[in-house]
């Protein structure tokens, strides 16, 4: 059964003026009553004539693109080759799933990105004196701690939408995804319940399952049910990114690499150590304000070390 118009294909099909295509009288008319630009209609009768096939067929390839929302159109193939020597590497796995995965992210979820650098000073001086004392804890361990903080006080970013896409799954526990570089691709293996987690704790289970991750030995289960992801590139630089929403999630934290600034405190420009951070999140669930809020939350618990500590 043809799927019905919607208001949508109305337009697509209407108040559109005709070309100078070759077509009969009759053709013409009813391209008119239809809304068809004919010039826009590929003929395929003698000398390129609009037959009555042709403009029926372009006329159902509107309805069924509007009505499907699949009206993207395809990347043209190019022979490279013309232009000088190639070599065709194939994808690994992990790379053509994750591909999909976050292709359909990216179509299906209206992003919205906004970024912050926060005051890391307090968080890097309490780092170097655990590592004085033989406690090596990363910059991430601790961003994680802050993070669910701020999802406890902002739970929508730590929900998911239901099935009709009209009711919001808050979850009551708190794993996160953690986005890790690995030699077949990027992976997002879970860390779970964070919250009941101490940072030297954190610390070594990072370590842990990196060491999975770089050797392949992740299991499905293993990248299964985070509530929010993290993904940092401190470790290998840049200054800001826009990470994409990990669906079903709602949102994302992107880390940059940390970098010493002259920040102004009213008398004087003093050095600070300035963590760039990026959002990104689901603007069905997630508006600016929202989304404002819980930056502006985990600026403090960061900036605090007290904080993350308690």
């Amino acid at each position: 059964i043809a799927p019905a118009p919607t208001e949508n294909t109305n337009e697509s099909v209407s108040n559109v003026p005709a070309g100078d295509s070759h077509a009969s009288p009759s053709i013409r008319k009813l391209a008119r009553e239809l809304g068809v630009d004919l010039s826009k209609v590929t003929g395929t009768g003698q000398k390129g004539r609009v037959l009555d096939t042709d403009l029926k067929a372009y006329v159902k390839q509107i309805i069924t693109s509007s009505a499907t929302g699949s009206a993207i159109p395809k990347v043209p193939v190019i022979d490279f080759s013309k232009f000088g020597e190639t070599e065709l590497q194939p994808l690994s796995r992990i790379n053509k799933l994750s591909g999909k995965h976050l292709s359909a992210c990216w179509l299906n979820i209206p992003h919205v990105t906004q970024f912050d650098e926060v005051n890391i000073d307090q968080m890097e001086a309490f780092r170097q004196e655990q590592k004085a004392k033989g406690v090596k804890l990363t910059p991430l361990v601790f961003i994680m701690k802050a993070v669910i903080q701020a999802l406890k006080q902002h739970p929508r970013l730590n929900s998911a939408l239901d099935e009709s896409g009209e009711n919001l799954i808050i979850k009551k526990y708190f794993n996160l995804g953690i986005a890790m570089d690995t030699p077949n691709g990027l992976v997002v293996p879970v860390i779970r319940d964070v919250d009941q987690k101490s940072l030297s704790d954190l610390a070594t289970e990072l370590a842990e399952t990196s060491a999975k991750a770089r050797d392949g030995k992740l299991k499905p289960g293993d990248m299964q049910g985070a509530g929010f992801t993290i993904s940092s590139l401190g470790g290998i630089g840049g200054t800001q990114f826009t990470p994409i929403v990990n669906a079903p999630e709602v949102a994302i934290l992107g880390v940059s690499r940390s970098q010493t600034k002259p920040i102004w405190d009213g008398k004087n420009f003093v050095p600070t150590l300035m963590l760039p951070l990026a959002l990104s999140y689901d603007h069905r669930v997630i508006d600016g304000a929202q989304g404002g809020r819980f930056m502006s939350n985990l600026n403090s618990i960061l900036q605090d070390i007290r904080e993350i500590l308690l």
